[in-house]
Order: structure tokens, then sequence, then C-alpha cells
């Protein structure tokens, strides 16, 4: 049986970042966008690149995803950036996974909010785009004042011969998933939960940095990464995975500030379990299992170590029983 090194990897996902000043090539017209900020690209984001692929399949095109990036919050009230689920490129390769291959990405700034809505699809989506049909969830709003919204996408593409369909709330075990719902998750430190309504493991992608090499001391080497400034996951110790050079291994991992020593930024520390390699400059994906403890102070380093071995086996435990991840 091929190792999953040897598995074969999909095909990369093609990112159009539109530049208003430049006409698009023929060859990118056409297709039917999935309109949407896609932020975790989570089970509701999944079922709109569904009805996207289902309507070009009708209409003889292909489906193709249209994001913004930043997160328009991020451009209105930076002082209160939005915990973001998935990076710009994670996001890409998410997309690719549900079947969303292409996605165009507009720069979001003020000038693109105020943009009338009508002008927005009229010379952006159908006018430069060929947009051949239009998909978006019930709560996509768009352009100024964000007038933009599924009511009037469906009447003006009704008005104009192109096919807008619209999505429905999407529930999953009895409840309407959005990237809210995800990001709240988190922040309760509910990393399986969040996994429920993602369709997947919850990941962060990060350079693997050199620390101040504590864990080495204590018999627990770490992978160290700093995450996003606006990352709100809760602080506490987790069993995960770390993808290395394509392969899955387990591990248990601290996310905090370290209050035994330092107190300081925080920071994602990973022992990966059975493991012996160098991982400094490394990039790295690290998904979140389960939850184990909150940070908490110890008074001793031995008291320190016996919960460390205690966390770790436990971590080794759930993750026993877990299914393996594919590549």
């Amino acid at each position: 049986m091929p190792s999953q090194a040897d598995a074969p990897q999909p095909p990369e996902p093609t990112a159009v970042v539109l530049d208003l000043d430049k006409p698009i090539p023929e060859a990118l017209r056409g297709a039917v966008l999935a309109l949407g900020n896609f932020d975790g690209v989570h089970r509701g984001h999944a079922e709109l690149a569904h009805r996207a692929a289902s309507l070009a399949a009708e209409l003889g095109s292909r489906p193709a995803a249209f994001t913004f990036e930043p997160h328009p919050r991020s451009v209105f009230r930076p002082e209160e950036p939005v915990f973001r689920l998935t990076s710009p490129q994670l996001k890409l390769e998410l997309l690719a996974d549900a079947g969303l291959r292409q996605v165009f990405v507009l720069p979001f700034d003020r000038e693109i909010a105020a943009l009338p809505a009508e002008q927005f699809v009229d010379d952006l989506l159908i006018g430069r785009l060929g947009a051949s049909g239009l998909v978006c969830g019930y709560d996509f709003h768009f352009g100024k004042g964000r007038t933009g919204s599924p009511e009037m996408l469906q009447a003006h593409g009704l008005a104009i011969g192109v096919p807008v369909s619209v999505v429905a709330p999407y529930s999953w075990q009895g409840e309407p998933v959005s990237s809210t719902l995800i990001r709240t998750a988190l922040e309760a430190g509910d990393v399986a939960r969040a996994a429920t309504f993602l369709g997947r493991p919850w990941l962060v992608r990060g350079l693997v940095a050199h620390g101040d090499k504590r864990g080495r001391e204590l018999g627990y080497p770490t992978a160290n990464m700093q995450l996003s400034r606006d990352c709100k996951l809760r602080h506490g110790i987790y069993a995960v995975r770390m993808k290395i050079d394509g392969i899955w291994h387990d591990g248990v991992a601290s996310f905090g500030r370290r209050p035994t020593f330092d107190d300081g930024a925080p920071r994602l520390e990973t022992f990966v379990f059975d493991f012996s390699g160098d991982l400094y400059g490394q990039r790295v994906d690290v998904a979140f299992v389960d939850w184990l403890r909150g940070e908490e102070k110890f008074d001793s380093l031995p008291a320190l170590i016996a919960q460390m071995d205690a966390d770790s086996a436990r971590a080794r435990d759930i993750l026993a029983g877990t299914p393996p991840f594919l590549p």
C-alpha cells in the first residue's frame, strides 16, 4: 500500500487576483461564480460549491469561487480584527478540495465597498468576468451600504438572463453552520465541536521558529509557531496532529503565554510524538483534534513535567482512537 507521501496529490488551486485596470483573459471568463468570503470553508460553503458545480453542469460551463481579501471587517474596523479561520492560502486549498479550483480574489478596500450593488454585478461579475451564473448564500450582502442582497441578485439576474441560485441556511446536527459558530467554539477551546461544523479538524499553518529551548530541557522538545495576532483560540493544551513533509504525525500542543515561565506573547508549542527531525524553518500544518485542559501555572518543574507526561498519555489515547487524516 502506498504511503501518504506516495499518494497522488491534487493539482494546485488557481488564484486570479483581480486588477480592475486590466482586462481578464477570455479563457477565464464564463464561469458560474460562487460568491462569498468563505472563511473556514465549512460545510455550508461546501454546499455552495456543490450548488455552483451543479449549475455549471447544467449550463455547460465550470464552477469558480469569487471572494474578497482582506476580510471586509479589517477594512472598516481595523481596531477589531476578525478571528480568521483560514489564511488566504489555506482558503484557496480548501476551496479547491470543495471543487472550486479556480478562485477570483478581489482586493477589498473602501473604493470597492462604495460601488453600487448593480454596478458591482453589471461591471464586475457580468461585464468583466462574464459570469454564466451566480450562486450565493442566503445572507450574502455586497455593494454600497450593503444594498446588494440575494433577492436583488435574483431579480437582477432574471432581468439580464443570468441564472442566480441562493443557498438556504445549511444545518448540521440541527444547527445552522456559520463561521461565527465555529469561531465561538474555538474561542471556548471546543475544537472537536468546531471540526463537526467544518467537516474536518481546524488547522493552522506556519513556520517553525527557534524558541527558548526550554521544552528540550524538560524532555519535551517542541516545534514553536507564532499564530496570527487575530487568533482567539482558547489558551490551553490540545491533542493535535502535525503535517510534516506530507505526512501527519500525532502530538500534543500548548497554545498560550507559558505562565509558569514568562507569561509572554501567545505561542503554539507542539511536541510531536516519536519524531526526531530538525523542523526549524519548515512550514507545517497543525490540526487540532481535542481539548485536554486549560493553561496552568505550576509551582515547580517536577509538577509541570508530571502534568506534561499525563497530557501526552491522554493525547496518545485520544489520537489512537481518531481515524488517520488523508494527505
